[in-house]
């Protein structure tokens, strides 16, 4: 099962109540994998306000695995994204229910191994961070990072950068954007960036750009992909798209093996690419983190790879 672990929150677009959508990194990657047909679960700490209640059923809508998630009487966490004339982002996210998660216990779910991801907003904030980061660093199948950056939302770097490397401890697959490199490693390029993290734990580093093109980086070497051209509507949620789009090829290829992980070469990786690159695209067609569901996207998969 792929296991995503962090935050669930709500983004409030173009600061209309009315349009307040689930969103959250690891939840949007948990519903991208679960969409696409992968056994999928989501760990984190979900309100039970109104607006932890919409995310619930947001969740369970797309078959997401709920077992090993509380609920709790905290608010919930709100992101207030302006896209016009202007994009802009504002962070409520005080003592919400997404710091407090109190435990971590995957024996709740189905027996076997894991993928287990984690990263942006969960990773360093609250009690959660500290519960997640002890269970990456004592889970025994592959585990997949993904920072997600949010500079406006981190107010200790200190903190932010010692669960970083907790997480990084025990990570085998680390994709962050160029921005995310950027800010962790000022003024560095992203291939010394990738070649420090495949010199430790790291297995593979995805590093997505803009105009979506990627570049996977390994220690068999690298390879680059570009992502479908569409009409952007937004680009919240594109990332996490791509990263759960990832993961879900990644389990139906080997399950959760760290080992069959390391030894993939670069030409299975390109296709993972390709995939994940089509799936973040389309979510880019919609309003909010939409990810497609697996027709839709091995229907824009073909179309991209004979030029349509």
């Amino acid at each position: 099962m792929i296991v995503c672990c962090g935050e669930a929150l709500v983004d409030v677009l173009d600061g209309d109540e009315s349009r307040a959508v689930p969103g959250g990194g690891p939840m949007n990657a948990a519903i991208a994998a679960a969409r696409l047909g992968a056994p999928s679960a989501f760990v984190g700490r979900v309100s039970t306000d109104g607006a932890g209640q919409l995310i619930w059923r947001h969740l369970q809508g797309s078959g997401v695995d709920l077992r090993a998630c509380e609920r709790g009487a905290e608010p919930t966490a709100r992101a207030i994204i302006s896209l016009t004339p202007h994009p802009s982002f504002r962070f409520e996210g005080d003592s919400t229910a997404d710091t407090a998660l109190e435990a971590a216990d995957l024996t709740v779910l189905d027996e076997g191994s894991h993928i287990l991801h984690g990263g942006t907003l969960g990773m360093f904030r609250g009690r959660t961070a500290g519960v997640l980061a002890s269970l990456a660093e004592r889970h025994d199948g592959l585990v997949s990072l993904d920072p997600n950056v949010r500079p406006a939302i981190i107010e200790d770097r200190d903190r932010w950068d010692r669960f970083h490397q907790r997480w990084l401890h025990s990570a085998d697959l680390y994709r962050a954007s160029d921005e995310d490199l950027e800010w962790i490693w000022p003024r560095r390029a992203a291939e010394d960036c990738a070649a420090e993290l495949l010199a430790g734990h790291v297995a593979t580093v995805i590093v997505t750009r803009g105009k979506g093109c990627v570049t996977v980086f390994t220690a068999e070497g690298q390879l680059d992909v570009t992502a479908p051209q569409v009409d952007v509507v937004d680009t919240v949620g594109a990332g996490d798209s791509f990263v759960g789009t990832v993961l879900a090829s990644l389990w139906e290829l080997l399950g959760a093996d760290r080992t069959a992980f390391a030894a993939l070469e670069l030409g299975q990786w390109r296709d993972i690419a390709e995939r994940a690159a089509a799936a973040a695209a389309l979510t880019c067609t919609r309003a909010g983190a939409d990810p497609p569901t697996a027709r839709a996207l091995e229907t824009a998969v073909t179309a991209h790879r004979s030029g349509g």
